[in-house]
């Protein structure tokens, strides 16, 4: 089955371009593309998809604003945010947000299929750059949290499993578990980190261990 996506961009020939972008890839849809964070509002409910490509400087409300309304009104909800800005403000106040993903809008178009792929499975994807950077802003972090002892063994195994880039069901297969259980697992491994997202519990779990990474 393909996965779906939706596209909110502002720039109209950028929008374009993503479109015709993704209908090249066969397992992927592309359902319909967005100009502002409120025209995705207003369409989301109707035609939810799997995967949401999110610009972060929108017209009117802005995309972290719209992630953070999407996600509290669907949490399952997917959503990459695909921008210019590199700089550490915007990615994080993305991941606060809820973003499950963070991509620079020159990646190649293999880099965003295998993003789109990937953050419908579970995984976490991240251009290299953004993925340094995280990392970086949390072993500079004097105020971080650090990770709590309680994670039981599966959890900390479930967790460093995610840390490398496994989907969920990859992880699911690896322990002989359900997804569900999986999912169940890395909601646990969220509360006790203090975190909202697994994207922010991996980067945390990478910065204090960076023998992982």
């Amino acid at each position: 089955m393909k996965k779906t996506v939706v596209v909110v961009e502002d720039d109209p020939l950028l929008r374009s371009e993503l479109v015709a972008m993704l209908a090249r890839a066969p397992d992927i849809k592309c359902l319909y593309a967005a100009s502002s964070g409120e025209e995705a509002l207003l369409k989301m409910p109707k035609n939810l998809p799997d995967v949401v490509l999110m610009d972060i400087r929108l017209p009117g409300l802005s995309g972290i604003d719209c992630v953070r309304i999407l996600k509290k009104n669907h949490p399952l909800l997917e959503i990459v945010m695909l921008t210019i800005y590199q700089d550490t403000e915007s990615i994080f106040q993305a991941l606060e947000a809820g973003a499950n993903g963070y991509l620079l809008k020159k990646a190649a178009s293999k880099a965003l299929f295998d993003a789109i792929r990937d953050v419908a499975s579970g995984g976490a994807p991240f251009t290299s750059e953004i993925a340094r950077m995280v990392v970086r802003h949390f072993r500079k972090d004097q105020k971080a949290v650090k990770i709590d002892q309680r994670l039981s063994a599966r959890e900390s195994q479930v967790l460093d499993f995610l840390s490398a880039g496994y989907r969920y069901k990859e992880i699911a297969d690896e322990l002989g578990i359900s997804i569900v259980t999986v999912k169940f697992h890395v909601k646990n491994i969220c509360e006790k980190m203090h975190v909202k997202t697994r994207v922010e519990a991996i980067v945390k779990h990478c910065s204090e261990n960076p023998e992982s990474n």
